[in-house]
């Protein structure tokens, strides 16, 4: 562990994780990694009582003024951890500041609210553990006042984690709450959207071609035929190569006429992450010449959401997450999408637990690959594109011709121009 890196790590010993994360970040004078803001002792050991928590009150010493604060703040989310109990760890009053206000462990819940330590994250740490502290928060402990308090939604900061959480519980919120959650949507969106649509954008900007070329820009840059041509102007004892005459490759435009994407996403609770992706990327294709892109969610139901692709904020906010799950249902409704088998990507965002008929599935996904149909069947369609699926259903479905796996929205648009390029 440095004291240079913000610190996020878990309080309690290696073999059993809990409470405290994220105490700030060294030399700002915010976290317990720098100098120690109220009092003479050991940088260090401050450090690890923040980390580790009140059991290691007695080795590192105690806390007074800001520390304190930070410690009582990092209490009052990490303290509710149900491993403390089950290792007999046992949580003794504190007289800091702060969040500390009110809390008395084993004695009912802490009378501060999650306004009171919200405002007392921001004021006392940095921005990237703030982060993560509102995302243990929603996601390890449940505390969905973070998306359903008016007063809260004002002052967190838009997230992923949160945009996930919105997702989960808009159901639950009244029209004022709404509004104030569609701020968290817009704000991911908007950010997701900047960062990947140049990626996405840019798979559709044609293939290289081995004929040589005269625009000589970086990426048209072709080092192999360079170091060929140019091997007699080696010098061996500068080791040194003289490039007289760079070469370059052409580059071929992509034929994009009267192709196919039929996007179809599970809004089950385990796909948020996918089904934000889903929308975004989805967003990002349309518009671009010779694709059409049609945009599909299902549970139990489905519903086609191609309508509001070119609104990814309008789309989320149609989106419910939860429910069961029908695939085969979904799958047939996506086949009668499809206009030209042989010019459509056909991808399937699931985890592919199936709760409808799991052979009319892999009999509905067979006969679209016998017509010429490109069938993905995508675990996962996110940033991280970590799979995690029925992994019987998915080889029957591969052994119908699908191709399975996960992805990221910028290999998905890969993948989608070089079908559209004939490769």
């Amino acid at each position: 562990m440095s004291d240079d890196e913000p610190a996020a790590e878990e309080h309690g010993t290696a073999a059993a994780p809990a409470p405290h994360a994220g105490t700030g970040t060294a030399g700002d004078g915010s976290g317990a990694g720098g100098r120690g803001d109220d009092r003479g002792g050991d940088a260090g050991l401050e450090r690890w009582r923040l980390i580790l928590g009140e059991p290691a009150e007695r080795p590192a010493g105690g806390l007074a003024g800001r520390a304190a604060a930070r410690d009582a703040a990092l209490e009052w989310l990490y303290g509710r951890d149900p491993d403390l109990a089950r290792r007999g760890v046992r949580r003794a009053r504190g007289a800091g500041g702060g969040a500390e206000r009110g809390r008395g462990a084993g004695h009912g819940p802490s009378a501060v609210t999650a306004v009171d330590w919200l405002d007392e994250v921001h004021r006392l740490f940095p921005k990237e553990t703030v982060e993560r502290l509102e995302r243990d928060a929603v996601e390890r402990y449940g505390i969905e006042e973070i998306v359903t308090d008016p007063a809260v939604l004002e002052r967190v900061e838009p997230s992923a984690t949160l945009l996930k959480a919105v997702l989960r519980t808009k159901h639950l919120m009244n029209p004022e709450v709404l509004r104030l959650a569609r701020r968290i949507v817009a704000e991911v969106v908007r950010h997701l959207t900047e960062r990947l649509r140049p990626e996405i954008r840019q798979a559709f900007h044609g293939t290289r071609s081995r004929r040589p070329g005269n625009r000589q820009v970086a990426r048209n840059f072709d080092f192999r035929a360079t170091v060929r041509a140019n091997l007699a102007h080696y010098r061996p004892r500068e080791k040194r190569l003289l490039i007289e005459k760079p070469h370059f490759h052409s580059r071929t435009a992509r034929h994009l006429d009267q192709w196919q994407l039929v996007l179809l996403v599970d809004q089950s609770g385990s796909m948020a992450g996918s089904v934000i992706h889903s929308a975004v990327t989805a967003a990002c294709l349309w518009g671009l010449p010779g694709l059409k892109t049609r945009l599909v969610a299902f549970d139990t139901s489905v519903v086609d959401l191609t309508g509001d692709v070119t609104d990814p904020v309008e789309l989320l906010m149609r989106v419910q997450l939860g429910g069961g799950t029908d695939i085969a249902r979904a799958v047939d409704y996506g086949a009668g999408l499809v206009e030209n088998p042989r010019r459509c990507v056909f991808a399937v965002v699931s985890d592919f637990h199936e709760g409808g008929d799991p052979y009319r599935l892999v009999r509905t996904v067979r006969g679209l690959v016998e017509q010429g149909t490109t069938v993905l069947g995508l675990a996962a369609l996110d940033e991280d594109a970590n799979p995690a699926y029925d992994r019987e259903l998915g080889q029957r479905l591969a052994d119908a011709g699908a191709h399975m796996g996960a992805m990221t929205p910028g290999q998905l648009a890969v993948f989608v121009a070089e079908r559209l390029a004939g490769r």
